[in-house]
């Protein structure tokens, strides 16, 4: 979210528009708000995930059903895990290891784990997003990251 004039906030991407306006207009909500620290670097790194999933087509994953909010979030997860930013769990009854991505909290980064985070994040999606790529289109905005 976006604070603009008047102390309204707004979506930061139109993605998640269809679940805001589920919302009841003037109805009373209690919510939790925390301020990005950095947040130029949080939008770029957000900016370059959504690139990313616009690239990979959702279509590629295994929740081609589901409403894009969701299928980002799933994208953008397998994604941070690529990077290397997850817990490993033991699934008690299987014995199996699961990976789950942890929260990029940039409060808790200063701006070199920020940095690294992203530099992380970049080359993950280099390796297993736009490894075959050729499109010149998309190289370019590719390079426009860095």
């Amino acid at each position: 979210m976006i604070k603009g004039a008047g102390g309204v906030f707004v979506s930061a991407d139109d993605m998640y528009l269809e679940r805001l306006n589920k919302f009841e207009n003037g109805g009373l909500y209690e919510i939790e708000i925390k301020k990005n620290n950095n947040p130029r670097l949080h939008g770029k790194l957000f900016a370059f995930f959504k690139f990313c999933f616009d690239h990979h087509n959702a279509e590629n994953g295994d929740m081609a059903f589901a409403n894009e909010a969701k299928q980002f979030n799933y994208f953008r997860k397998r994604l941070t895990i690529l990077a290397g930013f997850f817990d490993e769990f033991v699934d008690f009854d299987t014995g199996e290891i699961r990976k789950e991505a942890q929260s990029l909290a940039w409060d808790k980064m200063d701006d070199v784990e920020r940095g690294e985070c992203l530099s992380a994040v970049i080359n993950a999606a280099l390796k297993y997003v736009f490894k075959n790529t050729t499109d010149e289109n998309v190289i370019n905005r590719l390079y426009a990251f860095f």
